[in-house]
């Protein structure tokens, strides 16, 4: 297999950190995207990671709790913050040397972010940016196409616990068949639940790709870096 992608942004949901199970972290889980990071990284990939915080806070709360939307979306990226700090640990276990930038200040805890600081970093190691887009009202989806297109990667990744888009729902529909490419206007169109429309919009307009693929089958990163169709493929 040939290199495929030279740089890449790959978006974690934060339920993508429990491994299933009813724990805001499992350190199984953190030990395997590690790995499926770091194996792909080997390949001469630059790398940089959003991870969502929806294990931690999950919006729909909001209502329950009685809380104000602003609030809500604040505590949110307190939550990416969190896991973008676990991701960073379980690398480190393994050698490496990722670097953590947050979208707000937070001390001594990691870097401010800065696109030019993220580009020296990101040809040495991966760099994980947490705090979402340090403003309410907008999504880790958005913060990880928003920061596709400051890195220059040339593919966003999309993680998630099936196959891609189907014609069907997978889980009640045996018969369900993977679309393995469609057009970011038909994504639009038929209101898939692929990313939110300010993601999808700026993606298209920026003419980024996007590729959603299972992130917990072993190896389907590897693959995509070097060129192998797995999932699909939105653009």
């Amino acid at each position: 297999m040939s290199v495929r992608y030279k740089r890449a942004l790959l978006k974690l949901s934060g339920g993508a950190l429990t491994g299933g199970r009813d724990v805001s972290l499992d350190p199984d889980t953190l030990e395997y995207i590690a790995d499926e990071i770091l194996g792909a990284v080997a390949e001469g990939l630059d790398l940089g990671v959003v991870i969502g915080g929806g294990n931690h806070f999950r919006g729909r709360q909001a209502g329950e709790w009685k809380l104000d939307r602003v609030t809500v979306d604040y505590m949110g990226m307190l939550g990416t913050a969190m896991n973008g700090l676990a991701l960073a640990d379980a690398l480190v276990k393994k050698g490496a040397a990722p670097f953590v930038m947050s979208s707000f200040p937070m001390g001594e805890i990691c870097a401010p972010y800065d696109r030019r600081r993220a580009l020296k970093h990101i040809e040495k190691s991966v760099v994980i940016f947490i705090g979402g887009t340090g403003r309410p009202f907008f999504t880790t989806d958005t913060t990880a196409a928003l920061r596709a297109c400051e890195i220059g990667a040339e593919v966003l990744l999309k993680a998630t616990d099936v196959d891609g888009i189907f014609d069907a729902d997978p889980d009640g529909n045996p018969d369900a068949k993977l679309i393995p490419e469609i057009s970011y206007v038909d994504v639009v169109k038929c209101n898939l639940p692929v990313m939110d429309a300010t993601a999808a919009a700026m993606c298209m307009q920026n003419q980024l790709p996007l590729i959603i693929y299972n992130g917990t089958v072993p190896g389907n990163l590897y693959k995509i870096v070097n060129g192998e169709r797995i999932g699909t493929l939105v653009g």
